[in-house]
């Protein structure tokens, strides 16, 4: 299974984009939101600006400062957002799978969602999560879905949110290469990052067929 491909993505993004600034809905922070999601998705991040905003809504500038005091405010929040709706996905993703089957299937949909929604997903790196309680739970959603999808593996539950940690890294320095051109060899995207998914199903088989070799103690921090 292949990403989706950037023209196949700004062509759903700049419908998605029409859609939502043309739907009736009453002016909140959520509409708020949404409307600056599928504005990065179509157009790029560099497009998010109070004014785009207002534009895209048909309202004045002025009006939005009643549900968003500024733009690093609507980034931070449109972060959050992304990171519970990647949750979504990965949980829907991975309903009735278990071992390299679970692995593959969340690896696909996060890689999936990234490259469907490029600029919502790289609003998840514009604000750092630790000492932020809303970040470090949306964080924590992700991570928590993702290790429920390891409970086919043999690890006890400090090693399992090790591994997700460990898929969470992965997926997200590959997709996050992948949206901005960051790997040195294009055509063959595809094909590493099949070997990437093997290499973790294959890390996670040996490390639960050994638990005598698990670490136990080792300090956990919140997630970045």
């Amino acid at each position: 299974m292949t990403a989706v491909q950037p023209d196949v993505a700004a062509a759903e993004a700049a419908a998605a984009l029409d859609a939502a600034t043309t739907e009736e809905r009453p002016l909140d922070r959520d509409s708020i939101v949404a409307v600056a999601g599928h504005l990065v998705d179509a157009e790029g991040p560099e497009s998010l600006t109070l004014t785009s905003i207002a534009d895209a809504l048909g309202v004045t500038q002025p009006a939005l400062y009643r549900h968003i005091g500024s733009l690093p405010e609507l980034w931070r929040e449109l972060g959050i957002v992304t990171r519970h709706d990647l949750a979504q996905a990965l949980a829907e993703a991975s309903v009735g799978r278990a071992g390299r089957d679970a692995v593959r299937s969340v690896g696909h949909a996060w890689r999936r969602f990234g490259t469907s929604h490029p600029g919502r997903y790289r609003s998840s790196d514009r604000h750092a999560v630790a000492g932020d309680p809303d970040l470090e739970a949306a964080a924590n959603h992700t991570l928590d879905v993702v290790s429920r999808a390891l409970r086919g593996f043999d690890f006890d539950d400090v090693a399992r949110r090790d591994a997700a940690d460990a898929v969470r890294s992965a997926l997200h320095g590959f997709v996050s290469f992948e949206i901005s051109d960051g790997h040195p060899d294009p055509h063959r995207v595809d094909a590493a990052f099949e070997q990437m998914l093997d290499f973790l199903c294959t890390a996670f088989e040996a490390a639960s067929a050994t638990p005598a070799n698990r670490p136990t103690d080792v300090s956990r921090s919140q997630p970045s």
